[in-house]
């Protein structure tokens, strides 16, 4: 089975997912609003005789019945959304849109699972049950596609799901996988500070917001050495990255805002912080005679990769790829919103290598000239397809 897998990935990936890989990325879309992505998925799916259903808008739950359909269900997800980013590469197949780019490798991930469902299909025959195929709106912006997609039944009778991502930090032909809590829960923190402003010079006519607003970053920030002091299985990050006072040389304004993140990888980490956060944020404003509000948009969840499932799929990578492929991963403090299904049932997100320093092709995810060595859409199709069946056969 595997020689022949590799075989139709080959062809598959030729013919149609380096071709889709280009029109998805000439055309990329923000979260939410694929409306042309999801189309080209339906018509794609519809030309190949592929059961599919819109959901949520512009996802797509595509279905390929086995043998025994009912016997047990797995899904698949790649994410559809692209980043507000202006492209800055040069190659033929470069965004089309002002400040809208597949910045993070969703393109590779639509066009790679078309190409898994390519083949799923031709082979659907020789395994039993039924293989979901989700595409997935909304990965970049919360509450995240995949919470939305879960709600409207995307994950109904489903055992089990996994999704590959692209992953520049590894050469194009390589693999990597990680069992456990891979990725960090996100949190989006707010505060706003507020006073009487005025002129600075009349320190007893106005408050300091700007000074209370900047006390409270430091505080808050040194949360994240003194939970990381020891070394610790659950580390955390609190970052700021906007400190907007408007006023001016001489002006101290009325109101300063906060904004910044919170990652952590324990649940009882992520309820104590944001209590810490607020306490922080209320004795100092108060000591400055000012008032703070604090509002702490809940992001994703820790993305768990179920122990024994992951190293099930590894196992399957080894089979397909040689050991000398097959990576392990390091935990990571970035957030995914694949989060929300790990939650719900057995789950595994693993990665697929995409640089190739000989051929400039080194840019990391979220910039302006990001890339990947292309085949390693091969490797991603026809990994994700064998895996798929040697799941669905023994899960």
């Amino acid at each position: 089975m595997i020689n022949r897998i590799k075989s139709l990935a080959k062809d598959v990936t030729e013919l149609y997912v380096r071709p889709l890989r280009h029109q998805l990325h000439r055309n990329p879309e923000l979260s939410f609003v694929e409306y042309e992505t999801s189309q080209l998925i339906h018509d794609v799916l519809d030309s190949w005789g592929i059961e599919n259903v819109s959901m949520n808008v512009t996802g797509v739950v595509a279905t390929i019945k086995g043998r025994n359909p009912e016997k047990r269900t797995i899904a698949l997800r790649a994410d559809i959304d692209a980043l507000p980013i202006q492209e800055t590469n040069n190659c033929d197949y470069k965004s089309l849109r002002q400040n809208v780019m597949h910045a993070c490798g969703h393109d590779a991930h639509t066009a790679m699972l078309l190409g898994v469902a390519n083949i799923l299909n031709q082979m659907k025959d020789e395994f039993e049950g039924t293989i979901k195929l989700i595409f997935q709106p909304g990965e970049e912006k919360l509450p995240g596609g995949a919470k939305l997609m879960i709600e409207n039944g995307a994950l109904d009778n489903v055992d089990a799901i996994m999704a590959q991502h692209v992953y520049p930090d590894l050469p194009c032909g390589e693999v990597g996988f990680y069992a456990g809590n891979y990725m960090a829960a996100c949190d989006e923190i707010n505060i706003t500070i507020s006073g009487k402003g005025g002129h600075a010079a009349k320190i007893k006519e106005r408050s300091n917001t700007t000074v209370a607003a900047a006390k409270i970053l430091c505080a808050i920030s040194e949360l994240s050495s003194e939970f990381n002091k020891e070394e610790r299985e659950n580390p955390i990050i609190i970052a700021f990255g906007s400190f907007i006072a408007d006023g001016t040389y001489n002006v101290i304004p009325d109101t300063v805002n906060l904004k910044g993140t919170m990652r952590t990888f324990d649940e009882n980490d992520r309820k104590l912080i944001k209590n810490k956060i607020k306490k922080i944020s209320s004795e100092i404003a108060k000591s400055f005679g000012v008032k703070s509000r604090v509002k702490i948009d809940e992001g994703y969840p820790v993305l768990k990769n179920n122990v024994d499932f992951t190293d099930s799929l590894r196992n399957n990578a080894i089979d397909f790829l040689g050991e000398d492929k097959v990576k392990s991963l390091p935990q990571l403090m970035t957030a995914e919103d694949f989060a929300w299904y790990s939650h719900k049932i057995k789950a595994c997100m693993y990665r697929i290598g995409t640089s190739n320093i000989e051929k400039g092709i080194d840019s990391k995810q979220h910039t302006s000239t990001f890339d990947i060595d292309e085949d390693a859409l091969e490797t991603g199709v026809g990994l994700m397809a064998y895996i798929a069946i040697e799941t669905i056969m023994n899960c």
